[in-house]
């Protein structure tokens, strides 16, 4: 069930395969009554119901998804800044010393946590199917990914990771802090630059997004990640 180290050591290129793969949806190019996105779709569907007019619906769905990309980028950026970036960007796992501060006092996977909430905010801009197939793809692979990091980390630090994955929640965070903090400092402006790319999106979700063009936004994904990616070259080297 846990994701192998091939997989762990590609997480970040299976991610983007299954991100563009769920933004194309090639299985929905023919069907003329699915070529919308989820947020016309789910705008339709509660307008339909009656339950909100058209307009009001997509400025509901809308805030929603901004909530889910801004929560889902500040808990990548406050577990970046403890653990540090070049240790997010390493094909291998670490554990020179069990992280006990920031959100790791509340949830053992904020980075996890994180991305699965970023993809269900930017999957309104996917095909519905693209979204649901993307949600839980992810979803199955944060949890492979998490598997494999505890054995790892179990084998490493034993009976005090036992008893810290029996005091702190896998995902789902705790409203306060479950253990005594380390003393650990934050590095911000090394985590802001790693976590770039999704900040830059929930910025744009929270400016761009009230134009209603989905086009536009996924154009500004594209800007994101290139401009993310100018930023990681000034970044230290991965811990491989």
């Amino acid at each position: 069930m846990r994701a192998t180290t091939i997989e762990y050591r590609l997480r970040f290129a299976i991610h983007a395969l299954i991100y563009v793969l769920c933004f194309w949806a090639p299985w929905a190019q023919r069907d003329s009554l699915t070529t919308k996105t989820a947020w016309v779709t789910l705008s339709s569907l509660l307008f339909e119901h009656h339950w909100l007019s058209f307009m009001q619906a997509t400025d509901v769905l809308l805030i929603v998804a901004i909530f889910f990309a801004a929560t889902g980028a500040w808990f990548r950026l406050w577990g970046s800044a403890y653990v540090g970036s070049d240790v997010v960007a390493s094909r291998a796992m670490h554990g020179q010393a069990l992280l006990a501060d920031g959100p790791y006092r509340r949830t053992r996977n904020p980075l996890y946590l994180g991305t699965l909430l970023f993809t269900v905010g930017i999957s309104l801009l996917m095909h519905w199917t693209g979204a649901a197939i993307c949600i839980a793809l992810i979803w199955i692979f944060q949890f492979r990914l998490a598997l494999a990091e505890e054995v790892f980390l179990a084998a490493k630090f034993g009976a005090p990771y036992v008893e810290y994955k029996q005091l702190v929640p896998r995902f789902l965070p705790a409203p306060s802090p479950l253990i005594p903090s380390a003393g650990q400092q934050p590095r911000w402006l090394q985590s802001l630059a790693g976590e770039f790319y999704f900040v830059a999106v929930a910025v744009l979700l929270a400016t761009v997004g009230w134009s209603f063009n989905a086009t536009m936004l996924v154009r500004g994904l594209l800007y994101s990640l290139g401009a993310w990616l100018i930023v990681r070259a000034f970044l230290p080297k991965p811990k491989d």
